[in-house]
Formats: C-alpha cells, structure tokens, sequence
C-alpha cells in the first residue's frame, strides 16, 4: 500500500505509532509495544469523543482520561502533542525519558500538562479513574440544576492485562460497580502479552465476566486493530448506560505492524531496534523520516484546539448563566474549584485546655472532623470499613452511595489500597479534599497508593488510629511497630502523631494547608485516653517540635516525646526537676515539619550543646539517630507487640514513667 492510498485516519493512527516507536528507539528505552496496538482506539478517543482543550488542559468540564498502563506513556505524549498541548512539543518528544524532560518513562502529572494523574504501578491509574469519577459525580450532584448543568464529564481509561492483574484494580472496579458511576469507562487493552509471554502462563480467567459480577456493563470488540467504528459504537454504547460502569475490552495486537515482533514480549518492553523499525516502516508503508507526522495527519488532528475553545466557550456561558441564577452556589463552586479555603475556617478547630477530660486522640480527631465538616463543604471522605473504630463519620451528611451522590461520607469497604488510590483520582479531580482512614498497621496494605500521593502531589489526609502497641488485645498483626519509620521515609509526605486534643486540632491545620497545596498528610492517633497538656499548642504544631515545658537555663538532658508518650516524658520531667536536674520536653508531633524549619528555630528547641537527649516513643528507634546524636538514648521498640490489655503491654515495654526517669539518669550518669 502507497502512502498515498492511507485514508486519512490511518494516516493520523499511524503517526501515532511511529511518534512511539521513534522515541523508544532514540532513547533505546521503553515500551512501544502497546502504542503501537491501542493507536486505533486512543485516536476514536481523541478525535471523535472526548470533550478536552488543548489550549487550557485545566479547563475544569473537560473528561478525564488516564493510561492505567502507563508504561505505553508514549501513547498519551503522541496524543498530547498531535492535538495541540503546548506542554509535548516534538522536541520534548525526540527527549523521551531524558533528564529534566516533559516525557518521562511513565506518565507523570507533576511533569507534563495535559497528563491528570501519575500512573505506571500497574492498577493505579483504573483506581484512581473511579476516584475521579467519583468526584464528578459528588460535584454534579451537590451543584447542578434542572436548568444549568455545571458538571458533566465523563472519566476514560486505557487500562491492560498487568493492570487487571493487580489486585488494586479489583478493589477500585468492584466499589465502582457497586456505586453504578455510569460516567466511567475503560478500554481494556486485551493484548494477551505481559513481560514474562503469554498471559496464558498466569492469567486466564474471564475478565469480562468478573467485571459484570462486579456490576459493569460489559462489550467487546474483536477487532480493536482496524475497526474504528466498532470502537466508537461500543463507546455510545457505553455512555448510553447511565447507571453503570462501562467496560470496553478491546481486543489488539501489541506492536502491531512490526513484522517479527509483533504479539511478542519482545516489544512490550524494549525499543524495536533499528532494522525492525526499517521493516515496520515497509510494513505499514510509512514512507517518512523518524519523528515527520504528515501534514494532513497533523491538520486533522489539531482541530481538536477549535474544538476545544467551542466546548469551553458554551461551558463559560452556561457558568455566566449559572452565576446569575444562583449566585451563592457560583460562589462556593467557584472557590472550591479554585482551591481557595474559606477565609477564617482555622477558627472552628477546637481548643483544649489543662484539666479537660482525657479523651484518645482518635477521639479528638473525630471532633476536629466534625468541627470542620460544615465550614468546609469541599471535605468529603471515609473508612476501610471501620468507621466506628477510626471515628470519621461526617455527622452533617449521609452517605455517598448510588443515586446519593451529593453525600460526603464515602463507605470503601474492606479495601485499603483501593482506598487510597481513589482518593488520590478525588484529590486529582480538583474541587473536594478527600481523607481516608485505617488502622496504622495496614498502611501497609496502601503504601502503594500513598507512596503515589506523595510522588504526585496529592492533596490526601490519611487518618490512621490505633497507632502502637497501647491498641491492646488485637496484638501484634494489629500493632504498629516499624510503620512510623517507614512512612517518615517516603518523601513529601507529613506524618504527624499528635499528643493531645491541641495537637490534634494542629495537625488537621497543616493537613488542610497541606491538602490545599497538593501535599498529602498521614496523622497517627491512639486508642488510649491522654490528658490535655499544660503548653500544647494548635500552632505550634505547624513547626513540626516544640518546647512543651523547660527548666530555667541551659537543659542537662531533654526528652522528646511523640504521640502517648509525651505525657510520660511531661511526668518524668517533674520526677527529674524534683530532683534537681535541668530539664526539657520537647513534643515532636512531625519530623518532617521541623525539619523544613530554619537552623535558628532548630537550634532553639535542641541545642547542639545539648548532648543528653531521651526520645520516648512506642515504636522502632530507626531514624531517630538524626535528633539524638552520639550520646543520646531512646525508650523504643525493636520486636513484635503482644496481645495483652493495652496499658500492660505499654507497661512490660518500658512505657512508665520511672522507666523514663530511669534511662535518663541512665544518660545523665
């Protein structure tokens, strides 16, 4: 076939593929294997379907696509470029997975505009689309009107074989199913190759019936290589059905046109190399240079940018006439969206004085929640199926569940991984600040999700309760002992285990703050009872330590306390001070707070010249060493818990205040 003969929108699918198979080959890295087969349907998508702007990529109605196979990434930077995003120039595009970049090796939000969340940890991507779908149907149902409909898109996702085999994507799907998003839908891109061969080697299940057990609605095209109508029949079809999920699976041939590579493993993961590029091109007739796309090709495909401005143009006269008729809601919306916080909302954070009832700080959590809730409209969220024990219903609302869209309260059921990938999709959407929350413990079970929302800036508030071996009975599969120091370590991420009521209305402070700026927050709170303390302070917090009681001149020894222990470093410093020794307690709710500080506050609360330093926590000493120096010590635990009642296990572990006395006359000397 002569290049002349290409219909038009062969021309535009297989510069598509070309755009991907040269800059894998130019890197000599990547995978052109699954742009070179979902072309096709990525083109219906694009050209034919979604409703986007290039040339304002935030513009708030546009659908929501993600690539949930995100190692095809070359597939999206193709359709960023080829439909006039600024952000993937051709330049950009010859610099695939180079340093410094906007084409990283997988799709990265932070990086390249146009890209809505950071997928490549296979799974992530199709759960974090429920979340954004989620979050559009909230918003449309909180703000839409019989005559003005503000909010109405629709989420896509290219989604493949890895990314249904992660377990991820099952949790994410089945809430989906359950919830009926009907302005969801994903083409699975049925290739049958995964790196290791063949999908026959582990995978054989039916995918299409699992997911109408999870309540999709399901189609297939057999033949996602060429036929273009099937693909954009079974997408109308799929927008038809209002009250479920749509899955799409769309049958291909990874590397398609490449002659002896194509439905192979070989071009899943590695570029074609140079003499099959050569027959690629022979195959499929492209008779152009490395990185030329065709005139024809490129002119067709950037009407996507007045087609664009005439989608936002209408939109911007339904929101003027919006503004007209209901002004108060214009208004909310508006600052939502804009990721303004109302003026004054620190205000409702409540305050806590010396001698008020001792209360868990999961207790005062769920009072900080609830204070906030009515003043912040955009705080939607919910538990792994522990609500009553994390204590994070929202009293003002019921609960977000099909048809009852426009509630706050947001049921995940026993899926922490998928919890947590889908509120990074709500935080990604714009306009809501999601929270979600678990036992401590199995933050383990969604390291992934939050390990991603500290990657991609995501504004996430994790609430995670029962935070260390004072839990009790439940023992050690329930109690934290290393998860403080390993979620310390993911970048970006503030993890905060308050002391008091105080503290806690403190770390809901910099957790907002650190939503509103796209920083995701991890606060850690007890089951056990702790008094209010003399000097704790709700702003304080936002300096990640602070002196919570000190002695006159300089300290002989300071004690660092975190959480449920900072009342025994408190008791022990009055035990000490009886005995003539200078001492200071330092409260140090967030390592990561107080090391963003400047050297002079640092130095004011732990002074260099102060060698003799107690840390006082109920979990691994890993990571303290940076505050307690050579000579300093720490009441910590280096094992397993125990199932016993709560304040005997902290009492065998070393958690009493003489014992706190003890090791820092033990330091003293």
């Amino acid at each position: 076939m002569a290049v002349a003969t290409q219909s038009l929108e062969e021309l535009c699918i297989n510069s598509i593929r070309f755009l991907a198979i040269d800059a894998v080959q130019k890197a000599n890295s990547g995978h052109p294997g699954l742009p070179m087969g979902a072309a096709p349907m990525a083109f219906v998508l694009w050209d034919r379907v979604m409703q986007y702007n290039p040339k304002n990529p935030k513009w708030f109605d546009r659908d929501r696509f993600v690539l949930s196979a995100g190692h095809g990434c070359m597939l999206q930077y193709a359709m960023l470029h080829l439909t006039g995003y600024d952000s993937v120039t051709l330049d950009d595009i010859k610099q695939f997975r180079q340093w410094g970049s906007k084409t990283p090796g997988h799709p990265e939000n932070f990086e390249t505009l146009g890209v809505e969340v950071t997928t490549g940890p296979l799974g992530q991507g199709i759960a974090n689309g429920v979340g954004l779908a989620m979050a559009e149907a909230h918003l449309a149902a909180r703000f839409n009107k019989p005559d003005a409909t503000l909010v109405d898109h629709y989420t896509y996702v290219i989604l493949g074989d890895g990314c249904n085999m992660e377990g991820v994507s099952g949790e994410a799907c089945s809430l989906a199913g359950h919830l009926g998003l009907g302005k969801l839908i994903a083409l699975y891109d049925d290739n049958h190759i995964s790196i290791d061969g063949s999908t026959d080697v582990s995978f054989t299940e039916d995918v299409s019936k699992r997911f109408e057990a999870y309540g999709w609605h399901v189609l297939h095209v057999q033949d996602g290589n060429s036929d273009l109508e099937a693909i954009a029949k079974a997408i109308e079809e799929a927008k038809a059905v209002t009250d479920k999920p749509s899955m799409i699976k769309v049958t291909t041939t990874i590397g398609f046109g490449s002659p002896n590579k194509a439905n192979t493993a070989g071009v899943h993961g590695a570029a074609l190399g140079k003499d099959e590029v050569k027959l690629t091109r022979d195959n499929l007739s492209w008779e152009y240079p490395e990185f030329e796309v065709p005139e024809d090709a490129l002119k067709h495909m950037r009407k996507a940018v007045d087609r664009g401005a005439e989608l936002e143009g209408a939109w911007n006269k339904t929101w003027a006439d919006y503004q007209a008729k209901y002004p108060t809601e214009a208004a909310e919306f508006e600052r939502m969206i804009s990721g303004k916080l109302p003026e004054g909302w620190d205000k409702a954070l409540p305050v806590y004085n010396p001698g008020d009832k001792a209360l868990a700080t999961r207790q005062t959590s769920e009072k900080t929640l609830n204070a906030l809730a009515p003043v912040l409209p955009e705080l939607v969220g919910g538990s792994a199926d522990l609500t009553h024990s994390n204590l994070t219903f929202l009293k003002v609302s019921g609960s977000f569940q099909k048809g009852e869209y426009e509630n706050r309260n947001l049921r995940f059921g026993v899926r922490e991984h998928g919890m947590g990938a889908i509120c990074n999709g709500i935080a990604l959407h714009g306009g809501l600040m999601p929270y979600c929350a678990t036992f401590l413990v199995f933050a383990d079970y969604m390291r992934a999700a939050i390990r991603l929302s500290a990657l991609s800036q995501a504004g996430v508030i994790y609430v995670m309760t029962h935070d260390s071996i004072g839990l009790g009975e439940d023992g050690p599969t329930h109690q934290p002992v290393e998860t403080l120091a390993s979620l310390r370590a993911i970048p970006n991420l503030l993890v905060i285990r308050p002391a008091d009521g105080n503290e806690t209305s403190g770390a809901y402070k910099v957790a907002v703050e650190a939503a509103n700026q796209n920083r995701p927050t991890l606060m850690a709170f007890s089951r056990q009872a702790l008094p209010q303390l003399e000097g704790s302070s709700i702003d304080a917090v936002t300096k990640g330590a602070y002196i919570l009681s000190d002695s006159e001149g300089t300290p002989d020894i300071i004690l660092i306390g975190t959480g449920s222990e900072t009342p025994l470093c408190v008791e022990a410093a009055t035990k000490l001070r009886a005995e003539g020794k200078k001492v200071r307690v330092v409260s140090m709710p967030c390592w990561e707070l107080f090391d963003e500080q400047d050297a002079d506050y640092r130095e004011s609360v732990l002074p260099k010249a102060v060698t003799k330093r107690l840390a006082v926590e109920a979990a691994s000493s890993f990571g303290w060493h940076r505050y307690l120096g050579s000579e300093g010590g720490m009441v910590s635990i280096e094992r397993f818990g125990v199932s016993a009642p709560g304040p005997l296990a902290m009492e065998k572990f070393g958690y009493t205040v003489d014992n706190v006395v003890a090791k820092a006359k033990e330091l003293l000397g």
